[in-house]
């Protein structure tokens, strides 16, 4: 492992961790996020395939790689409601124990990782830990009927968006198809996702249609901080440069950054104890990640 090597590691530290945050702050509903960054996603990745010559992949690679993302697209939607119930600050690390959860599970019941009884005793043990980190950094002093609603309701539906991660990431597997060329027709199911939910928020709402406001087209900026963090994972997740487990949890830096920005940018405020158990839960997060990855 060399330098060169943590420093592209890091991208998604920078591109994940910051996406919500400037995705929250250049505003609009959860429509025109969604629809503005996809956007932004799918030119970073037409720009790549021209750069380095990748054509569209045809057949079972070309059908779950879109399948692939349009379950990042339904599920991004829900992270994106989820900020206006509870804030960036508390959903991503949510969401990203959701996550945790989800890979590992998949993992073990598909993939045959933790094949030893001490290996899964472990990690479910780390998942568990996982659990509790993304609880402490939800964690209120003061608790209204308001927010404990809130604050349910978002996890509920975080649980639920989980599926569409899920979906993102083992869906390729099943083509067995590069991480590099699934990227384009990833950003083509994204698109699809948004396009649709935009439509269906025009035809039933009594607001401007998504497509003609300047803000979803203003998302797009965001958009391209997330490929940007797509593509430094998977070239970090190389066998030549991180390899696959190193290059996950480098990329799981990135909800720290998330959820701090939030705090620190969006107005989201803690008081000093909250940001205290939010910090401990955080390191929690990555330390019980970086066991289950290693085992």
């Amino acid at each position: 492992m060399n330098t060169t090597a943590i420093l592209v590691g890091l991208g998604p530290l920078l591109g994940w961790g910051l996406y919500p945050t400037i995705a929250s702050k250049i505003g609009g509903k959860p429509v025109n996020q969604i629809l503005g960054s996809t956007l932004g996603t799918l030119i970073f990745a037409l720009v790549l395939a021209m750069i380095k010559g990748l054509a569209l992949p045809s057949g079972a690679g070309l059908f779950f790689s879109v399948l692939s993302g349009i379950g990042w697209g339904t599920a991004q939607i829900i992270t994106f409601y989820s900020f206006t119930l509870i804030g960036s600050s508390k959903a991503m690390p949510i969401t990203t124990a959701f996550q945790l959860l989800g890979a590992s599970l998949w993992g073990v019941f598909y993939l045959g990782d933790w094949p030893t009884a001490t290996a899964k005793m472990i990690g479910f043990i780390a998942l568990a830990v996982i659990i509790l980190g993304a609880w402490m950094t939800v964690w209120s002093e003061k608790k209204t009927p308001e927010n404990k609603s809130a604050l349910t309701k978002a996890v509920v539906l975080l649980a639920v968006g989980e599926i569409g991660y899920w979906l993102y990431s083992a869906a390729p597997q099943q083509a067995k198809i590069d991480g590099m060329h699934a990227f384009l027709p990833q950003a083509i199911g994204m698109v699809l996702a948004a396009v649709v939910y935009a439509i269906m928020m025009t035809v039933k709402g009594k607001e401007r249609s998504p497509f003609v406001e300047a803000v979803s087209y203003k998302q797009i900026f965001s958009g391209f901080f997330f490929a940007f963090a797509a593509l430094t994972y998977l070239i970090s997740a190389q066998p030549d440069m991180n390899g696959l487990a190193t290059g996950f949890i480098l990329s799981q830096t990135s909800v720290v950054l998330a959820t701090l920005t939030g705090i620190w940018f969006l107005g989201q405020k803690k008081t000093s104890k909250e940001m205290v158990v939010t910090v401990c839960g955080l390191v929690l997060i990555l330390g019980a990640a970086a066991v289950t990855v290693m085992l």
